[in-house]
């Protein structure tokens, strides 16, 4: 049986997400000994629909990722939740690491860690994040994206607001309707035209430049949207 000390990680909600199933048992099983509330996921797009509905606290996040890599994702949580990030990767190069901790990384470790000094890392971070500290029923209250009743006004996280037009409007619609799932191109374009077969596919790409643009200029913060290649957007919040 673990004793006391190696309980150390106890009420702690750890989320690893790596492609490569048998490191990823390793570190599940590792952490839940060591009192960890464990989860593992397999890729991005897994982690951000997971995100949705359960709490974590830190994620153990591999950088070579299928799809979307793990210093997007570094970045995309770091704009978007108060989280803990820790980055494996087999690329111990300085620039590698200097690029993980500037996308948003609190740690960067070289795997296979040492499940010692990764333990002792997440440990350091309980102290510093708040929600290390916080009840278990107040964690997942936090300010999320919206949009109003009439679908007319984009409010932040940090209560700050954006007036939308028609299209970006139709495009939120279709999107916080499929939150945590991507949707194709096809489907916005014909959301937002009668004529879906005279509409550049380019517009939407342009305008979804713009409304990017737009939600950070007003509320200072990144819109949690990102495209998929060969599947469309996704909008997690």
């Amino acid at each position: 049986m673990p004793t006391t000390a190696t309980r150390q990680l106890e009420g702690l909600h750890v989320w690893v997400v790596e492609d490569d199933p048998e490191l990823l048992a390793l570190l599940l099983d590792d952490l839940a000994w060591r009192g960890a509330t464990v989860r593992g996921l397999g890729s991005a797009e897994a982690l951000y629909r997971a995100l949705l509905s359960g709490r974590c606290d830190i994620v153990v996040l591999d950088v070579g990722l299928p799809g979307e890599d793990g210093y997007a994702v570094a970045s995309h949580l770091r704009a978007s939740a108060s989280i803990g990030i820790v980055m494996l990767t087999g690329r111990g190069d300085a620039r590698d690491m200097a690029r993980g901790l500037t996308q948003g990384a609190d740690l960067y470790m070289v795997k296979p860690p040492e499940m010692d000094v990764l333990a002792a890392g997440l440990l350091s971070l309980r102290r510093r994040l708040p929600l290390a500290s916080a009840a278990p029923a107040a964690s997942n209250e936090v300010p999320r994206w919206r949009v109003s009743a009439d679908g007319w006004t984009l409010h932040a996280p940090s209560a700050a607001t954006l007036e939308l037009t028609v299209m970006e409007r139709g495009v939120l619609q279709l999107l916080f309707d499929a939150a945590g799932a991507a949707v194709t191109r096809e489907a916005l374009i014909a959301h937002i035209t009668d004529t879906p077969w005279d509409f550049d596919p380019h517009r939407l790409d342009v305008l979804v430049h713009r409304l990017r643009a737009r939600v950070r200029s007003a509320t200072g913060v990144e819109l949690p949207l990102r495209a998929l290649r060969g599947q469309g957007y996704l909008l997690s919040l």
